[in-house]
């Protein structure tokens, strides 16, 4: 698959650290973000701001691959974190990512982690909605342990029957686990029924956040709404963070975890 780089405004040449300067990510921590594309974001900032948690494992949305492999390089050049990258579902749009129209960017979905990555899987739901979307999922490390990470995207706005039977697709994948972390944009507050399926399997990252008390949930989008989640299949949430930013119109979220 051939990608085309995309740049935001303010992109520019990243600076070198010192030989052999490497910082450690953070073995038991997670992190969700929704880039917002096109949002017009520089992938300098985002890598800065992603590098302030420097979590093991990222689960992004509505990334151009460009913008992905820009953001993974300077994570590495000007943070001295190193990750590996998979792809999950990818439309290919000019108009969002560059490229020439017979030649567009991959826009989608991908999982950074700082550990290799191994049976990634890769599916599309029956019904994307107004857009296709799916879900990937891979096996990496948190905690020093080997888990399965789902990393998804909702259809968006009033689609509640396509998002139900989204849920009913993942929740299957999902529940053939002991052991899973499911992250992504879920354009649904936590107290939607189409959410039901996930809630039946996993917890929120954060316990106070469950549909029966959705008004605990911090919210996660400009507009004041929880979408993002990290949700835990057989694993214990130790903290949990929502973190603001001006680079996208969903925030950072990131959770630690019990993985023993």
């Amino acid at each position: 698959m051939v990608l085309a780089e995309s740049g935001g405004p303010g992109d520019a040449p990243a600076g070198s650290l010192p030989a052999g300067t490497a910082r450690e990510v953070v073995s038991n921590r997670v992190m969700t973000w929704n880039l917002c594309n096109p949002c017009g974001a520089s992938n300098v900032d985002r890598a800065a701001q992603i590098a302030t948690y420097a979590p093991q494992v990222i689960g992004v949305q509505e990334a151009c691959a460009g913008d992905v492999e820009r953001i993974r390089h300077y994570l590495e050049s000007r943070h001295g974190l190193v990750y590996h990258v998979a792809y999950g579902p990818v439309l290919r749009n000019w108009g969002r990512c560059g490229g020439m129209p017979w030649s567009p960017g991959a826009y989608g979905q991908a999982i950074l982690s700082a550990a290799p990555m191994t049976g990634q899987v890769t599916v599309e739901y029956p019904d994307g909605g107004s857009e296709d979307r799916g879900y990937m999922a891979v096996t990496t490390e948190v905690g020093g342990r080997s888990v399965r990470i789902f990393n998804t995207h909702f259809a968006e706005r009033r689609q509640e029957a396509v998002r139900a039977d989204q849920a009913r697709v993942l929740a299957a994948a999902v529940a053939k686990h002991d052991r899973a972390i499911v992250i992504g944009d879920f354009n649904a507050v936590p107290d939607a029924p189409e959410l039901g399926r996930m809630w039946k399997l996993a917890q929120d990252a954060d316990p106070r956040c469950r549909p029966s008390a959705a008004h605990l949930c911090e919210p996660s989008t400009d507009w004041q709404s929880r979408f993002d989640y990290i949700f835990l299949r057989g694993i214990a949430p130790l903290e949990q963070a929502v973190h603001p930013t001006p680079y996208s119109d969903h925030d950072l979220l990131h959770a630690d975890l019990d993985v023993a």
